[in-house]
């Protein structure tokens, strides 16, 4: 049984999340970082803040020793896939802000597959409901990447 096929308990199961959304902001820093372009700089700043912003929550989760859930963990947060279509690529001084999209989609994608694989571990268990926040959390972020690419690169049939 690997990792994501069992359930942790709070402390584990934050300082896991924590190390998730850490690694997905140094990704981000990391892309920032090779870019040229202000506008795909400014996307990738914008995604590498949300992550800092979730490790913060998680840290005061872990301080506090509870997390406030969100009523809406059932109610599935639909996306396009995109990260099917496009093949990650990574990115470089000349990536221009659809490339920018594109690489953070994948990155998102990264973490909903992660929470949704370790939701389904936890499914009946109190730390399922934890996974599940931070599921529908990374989710709606993957929603709003993928709207944001369907209003500015994909053209109406």
């Amino acid at each position: 049984m690997n990792n994501d096929q069992v359930c942790y308990t709070f402390d584990a199961a934050l300082e896991m999340a924590i190390t998730m959304e850490e690694e997905g902001f140094r990704n981000y820093l990391f892309a920032i970082r090779q870019l040229t372009n202000k506008g795909a700089r400014e996307l990738l700043h914008e995604n590498a803040l949300d992550e800092l912003n979730h490790k913060h929550q998680l840290e005061k989760a872990l301080l506090d020793g509870r997390m406030d859930g969100s009523g809406d963990l059932d109610k599935p947060i639909p996306t396009m896939h995109l990260d099917y279509i496009f093949k990650k690529q990574e990115l470089g001084p000349e990536s221009g802000v659809r490339d920018a999209l594109i690489y953070a989609i994948h990155l998102e994608k990264g973490a909903v597959d992660f929470y949704g694989r370790v939701t389904g571990g936890c499914a009946g268990a109190p730390m399922g409901k934890l996974f599940a926040q931070l599921l529908q959390e990374e989710s709606r972020h993957l929603q709003a990447l993928e709207d944001l690419y369907e209003r500015h690169f994909m053209t109406e049939n």
